[in-house]
């Protein structure tokens, strides 16, 4: 393989990846790099082989590696990139800051950003996914991300350049966000905690919160959220589709579709990525053939079925 730059950050080989992802599976990237900064991850860049993969990961929360691992460079950001800053209404929070830890601090200032409270994973991913939750949304509070791209120059991102969608961002393949600033209403600090307090006991009573899962599996056939109000419809939700099919519970392997939730899709212990995945097909087959809506993932599957020397 073509030599790599000698970054400041600290660059791993063949780093298996199942540690790092909350499923729990999967093979190891041809190299691991985690970058001191901003500058050290974009002179990196800058130097890398332009045929060389890359890919930003956060902190695996939404994400199946498959078990032949990755042929790429795998992009993690961490201590350097954790940084909130609050300046009036807005808040700034490095890529890699938890979403939880935002929304308190946040709450604290007395700026609502709430629904991200209980979605996991981190800033940068609820940028790249347009994370929401409760009917709304990153879209809604989002004003500008910086990144750096590909070929290692850094650069400011606006609600125009991504373009934001249900679950989806035009972020282009190998470019990682390391920041975003997000202008929040204003709120009473005891009235956002209160309400946050309330989101997280009806995430736990109605969540498989301590399974290993990595969140809601597939998007929601309706193309939004659930509001969590109390007039919210189900006819379009993925969990009620999957249900109709009769895939609550359902099983391949070590995974499982929850039976307290069947949108989401766990490792009882021992799965293998391919038995995440399979599951994951079974049920998009089942629920095509019970109502005719065919599910889009959620969870992202990046990798190789096969590991390297493996058959097939």
């Amino acid at each position: 393989m073509t030599a790599l730059p000698t970054p400041r950050g600290r660059l791993s080989e063949a780093r298996n990846l199942s540690d790092l992802t909350w499923l729990r599976v999967g093979g190891p990237a041809d190299f691991l790099f985690q970058p001191e900064d901003a500058d050290d991850l974009a002179a990196f860049l800058a130097a890398l082989d332009p045929g060389i993969a890359v890919f930003p990961m956060g902190v695996g929360s939404n994400l199946i590696v498959r078990d032949g691992g990755l042929r790429a460079v795998v992009v993690r950001l961490g201590r350097g990139f954790n940084d909130i800053r609050i300046d009036g209404n807005t808040v700034t929070a490095g890529a890699a800051a938890l979403d939880a830890h935002v929304a308190r601090k946040a709450a604290d200032a007395g700026l609502d950003l709430t629904f991200l409270r209980t979605i996991p994973g981190s800033i940068g991913g609820a940028v790249r996914m347009n994370a929401g939750c409760y009917g709304h949304y990153t879209a809604d509070v989002f004003q500008s991300a910086r990144a750096v791209t590909r070929d290692g120059r850094i650069v400011t991102l606006t609600a125009d350049d991504l373009k934001f969608r249900y679950r989806q961002t035009d972020l282009p393949d190998g470019w990682v966000v390391f920041e975003a600033t997000f202008a929040a209403p204003t709120g009473d600090p005891a009235d956002l905690h209160a309400r946050m307090a309330g989101q997280l006991a009806k995430r736990d009573a109605t969540q498989p919160t301590k399974e290993r899962s990595a969140g809601s599996t597939f998007r929601n056939p309706a193309g939004f959220s659930s509001t969590g109000r109390a007039d919210d419809v189900h006819d379009l939700k993925a969990w009620a589709v999957i249900d109709k099919a009769g895939m609550r519970g359902a099983r391949r392997g070590g995974a499982q579709m929850s039976e307290m939730h069947p949108n989401f899709l766990i490792n009882t212990g021992g799965a293998t990525a391919a038995d995440l995945e399979g599951l994951g097909e079974d049920v998009r087959k089942k629920v095509y053939d019970s109502s005719g809506i065919t599910l889009e993932w959620e969870i992202m599957r990046i990798g190789d079925a096969i590991p390297k020397g493996g058959a097939g």
